[in-house]
């Protein structure tokens, strides 16, 4: 896609004020990074708070013609292996969709606002995700997209304060609620999440206000912004899963390790088994095991594996076992860290392997993630 094409988001402007390097991201032009570079703002974000922008993503309300989240709730299930009628108002989780074949399409977070359902989707998704959704959602569920508001996420031990500043109530959510927060900006759309492993919020908030919303953020000391490098190695940090890396339509959510967000009452024997696409590939990995899992990996030195690092068992092996997906220099853990797909005969913590960097083998330990813990508000 050419530079011309690139699509801008209502902080486009603010970007380059503050200095930021932008570059092509799904479709759109994003800041990398400001002056301080990609280390600095990922140590800023672990140690005050960072703004990030993410209006690129897709903000899309589900709709049913009752006016009942439970109907919108009971025709996403068809979609994705998530519970989502259990999901109590004012409560978000992470889910997934899923294709025939048990493979992914997208990652997503599904968001009960009591008469309708928010969601937020990838970039790079969100045209199909809306159209797959308009194709296999009954005609009672009306597919809104939302594209007259940003999106904004505050992260880091200084959110709270800041934001409970500008939005009282905020300092009352737990770790994956939402709510409708009034502000000066007008009404703001509120989760406690985000992409990170700290704590902090992701923000909705009108697109003619967005500025103003987020230079009062900015006016605070401890909030600076961040760019996509530092959104990366924060992620990579906690473990979490970047579609089109870590996770796409050639991996199924087991493979992927994501067992944790297939809740026991669509898994099989639960009371609302299966009934989304690729259930039957999936129930069967659940019962029966996968020949491959993502798994952490820490490599020896200071060196990064960056993504395609083949993975052998053996320093001489001349067939690879795996390949890394996502790989970088973790700052708060001051080293590289690294996450795949290996054999499940060698995924096991602990287990020493070997990465092919420009032709020499490096070593390499399987490792749990999060690479750091979470700092979530339970």
């Amino acid at each position: 896609m050419a530079d011309q094409d690139l699509m801008t988001t209502p902080l486009h402007a603010l970007h380059a004020e503050l200095g930021g390097r932008m570059v092509p991201f799904a479709g759109y032009e994003m800041p990398v990074q400001y002056a301080p570079g990609v280390m600095k703002e990922h140590v800023h974000c672990r140690s005050h708070a960072g703004l990030f922008d993410v209006s690129h993503m897709g903000q899309v309300i589900l709709r049913p013609g009752s006016g009942d989240a439970a109907d919108a709730a009971r025709a996403l299930e068809s979609l994705v292996p998530q519970n989502v009628l259990g999901l109590a108002e004012g409560r978000q989780r992470y889910g997934l969709f899923t294709n025939e074949a048990g493979g992914i399409l997208d990652d997503l977070m599904i968001a009960n606002r009591g008469d309708h359902l928010f969601l937020v989707v990838n970039a790079a998704c969100k045209a199909d995700d809306i159209a797959h959704m308009r194709a296999r959602l009954p005609g009672d569920v009306t597919v809104e997209e939302i594209t007259d508001r940003a999106l904004l996420a505050l992260q880091g031990p200084d959110a709270e304060a800041v934001l409970e500043s500008l939005a009282p109530g905020a300092a009352e959510m737990s770790f994956m609620d939402v709510r409708t927060l009034a502000s000066d900006c007008g009404d703001l759309w509120v989760s406690r999440s985000g992409y990170t492993g700290e704590d902090g919020f992701e923000i909705s908030v009108a697109a003619d206000r967005a500025e103003a919303f987020a230079r009062a953020l900015l006016d605070h000391d401890a909030v600076a912004p961040i760019g996509l490098g530092a959104r990366d190695s924060l992620r990579l940090e906690a473990g979490l899963c970047l579609y089109g890396n870590d996770i796409d339509a050639s991996t199924t959510p087991i493979e992927a390790n994501l067992l944790w967000a297939i809740q026991k009452s669509r898994r099989p024997g639960g009371e609302r088994a299966g009934g989304y696409p690729g259930a039957d590939v999936i129930g069967a990995q659940i019962d029966a095991g996968v020949q491959r899992l993502r798994v952490g990996l820490l490599p020896e030195g200071r060196a990064p594996m960056r993504a395609g690092t083949p993975i052998f068992a053996g320093e001489a092996d001349t067939d690879p076992i795996g390949a890394v997906t996502s790989g970088a220099f973790g700052p708060s853990i001051e080293r590289p860290m690294a996450m795949g797909y290996v054999s499940i005969d060698h995924s096991d913590v602990g287990t020493k392997l070997w990465g092919e960097v420009r032709g020499k083998r490096l070593p390499v330990t399987v490792q749990s993630m999060p690479f750091r813990p979470a700092t979530y508000k339970r």
